[in-house]
């Protein structure tokens, strides 16, 4: 719309009344406020009333939502910018702007001569001064930061202070927070984004640690394993060399037992043979039985016997303090030419 035509439709009652009900928010009901956003269905809103629309509806807006127009009920996806991510009306802001002007120009009897006459609160109510109670508050006090009236420049506490357009200082400062608006909304944004992030690096350590888990127990199972066959193999040959030895012991002790029981019969022959009365019949057995007697004797002297420490078995001592060293250096990271040379100072 062209402005100089819509400054032409602003004379009379009926056009501004036509006007303002085009220029009214269908949330609060009363004229735009800056500033003013469009919805992709070309649907105005006030930033504000869309933004506590879209709040109430949204708990978790930094992720983004669904936000529907209430004019008629369309659907927008917004990001994690929400409602100061749509785009600004700045044609229907200037012709509120320029209503309002020419509003406090005729309210005051002729044309305005500020550029731009500051924007009423909804409800339609300014604020008066306190100090002068019949004087609106029209200018901003600069050197204080408050807002405050003409009369108060000229002569109240403000007359040494600077002082600027209400409407300029009101335009510079909506516009500031806005943009701070903007600002902090990026910066929740950024920080979601950080905590997604986090929350991401946390799933992936936690995966990632498991898995680390996983291969170190798969790997101790493994050294487990190769001990426990090497354990198995040395026991066996530990028997293996017993049993040898036993069956060794147990041979000679039959034979030497076999020869006991030979020796006996023998003696207790030899025996019966001294206790004959008769000269005759002693002679007729003594002859054999003195040589078997002393060949049987001389056969006990020539036994067969272990040899010295044939019952030892330390030869199967085991030294793991050597590998007990190379497994307390056992590390991440540790390659085989570290266990090299660990296993050669240990042996220096």
């Amino acid at each position: 719309m062209d402005i100089q035509r819509t400054s032409s439709l602003m004379g009379s009652p009926n056009s501004n009344e036509s006007l303002e009900k085009q220029l009214s928010c269908p949330i609060c009901l009363d004229m735009f406020t800056k500033p003013v956003v469009i919805l992709p269905c070309q649907h105005n809103l006030c930033r504000s009333c869309a933004s506590d629309l879209y709040d109430s509806r949204n708990p978790y807006r930094f992720s983004g939502g669904v936000f529907r127009c209430p004019t008629c009920r369309f659907e927008v996806v917004l990001d994690r910018h929400g409602v100061h991510g749509l785009q600004r009306n700045l044609l229907v802001e200037n012709i509120i702007d320029i209503y309002k002007q020419q509003q406090e120009g005729s309210g005051g009897g002729g044309e305005s001569s500020t550029p731009e006459a500051p924007v009423k609160p909804k409800g339609g109510k300014e604020p008066m001064c306190q100090e002068h109670e019949e004087e609106k508050i029209n200018i901003y006090c600069i050197t204080c930061q408050v807002p405050t009236c003409s009369m108060c420049k000229v002569f109240g506490a403000h007359k040494d202070c600077e002082v600027s357009p209400l409407a300029s200082v009101y335009q510079t400062q909506k516009a500031e927070l806005s943009n701070a608006i903007d600002a902090l909304v990026a910066g929740n944004g950024r920080l979601q984004s950080l905590l997604n992030q986090m929350e991401e690096a946390c799933t992936a350590v936690q995966e990632n640690a498991q898995r680390a888990k996983q291969g170190l127990g798969e790997r101790f199972d493994g050294l487990y394993a190769v001990l426990e066959d090497r354990k198995a193999t040395m026991l066996d040959r530990v028997s293996k060399e017993q049993d040898e030895k036993v069956a060794t012991l147990r041979g000679m002790a039959s034979r030497y037992g076999d020869r006991l029981q030979a020796g006996s019969e023998l003696t207790d022959t030899a025996v019966r043979a001294l206790e004959q009365s008769g000269a005759a019949e002693f002679l007729q057995a003594s002859k054999g039985l003195i040589t078997q007697t002393k060949d049987a004797a001389k056969c006990s002297l020539g036994e067969e016997r272990p040899e010295a420490g044939f019952e030892r078995m330390d030869h199967f001592t085991l030294n793991t303090e050597p590998v007990e060293v190379l497994l307390a250096k056992m590390d991440f990271g540790v390659d085989d030419e570290d266990f090299e040379d660990a296993e050669g100072e240990e042996e220096e």
